[in-house]
């Protein structure tokens, strides 16, 4: 194999860790399983709630192994009919990452949407904002 293939996965994989500190950091805690179970279910929350087209714009600017997070699971051909509203996007990720509440949630997406915004371009994360409702928008903005 060559040396660039490595180096691919070496480059995402130090990207992956660097994502998982930041959001750690975000969190104030030192616990990376707990970083990283608040990103899985931020990005799936998020994913839930964009189209196919907006899924493959956000996903291109994700390294691979968060790319994997993000597409963990999903089944593009069949597209739930998920509530909009904050609550159950709150709930969504409470309940994946294991959170105590919504509150919690709330901190937690909030920290995460920072992060994404520090390792994706503007205009991905403007056009992620845009495209989602006032709320999860007042939220993620905050």
């Amino acid at each position: 194999m060559p040396a660039t293939r490595l180096d691919v996965i070496e480059r995402s994989t130090e990207k992956t860790r660097l994502w998982l500190s930041d959001l750690a950091e975000e969190l104030d805690t030192e616990d990376a399983h707990h970083a990283y179970r608040v990103l899985r279910a931020f990005l799936h929350a998020i994913r839930s709630r964009l189209s196919v087209d907006e899924v493959a714009q956000l996903s291109a600017q994700l390294p691979i192994f968060i790319r994997g997070l993000f597409f963990e699971g999903w089944d593009p051909g069949r597209r739930p009919d998920h509530p909009r509203d904050l609550d159950s996007f709150l709930s969504d990720i409470a309940t994946e990452a294991l959170l105590s509440g919504e509150t919690e949630a709330s901190l937690a997406a909030s920290a995460a949407y920072r992060v994404l915004t520090r390792h994706v371009s503007l205009g991905e994360s403007s056009s992620l904002l845009h495209v989602l409702p006032d709320h999860l928008r007042r939220l993620l903005a905050a």
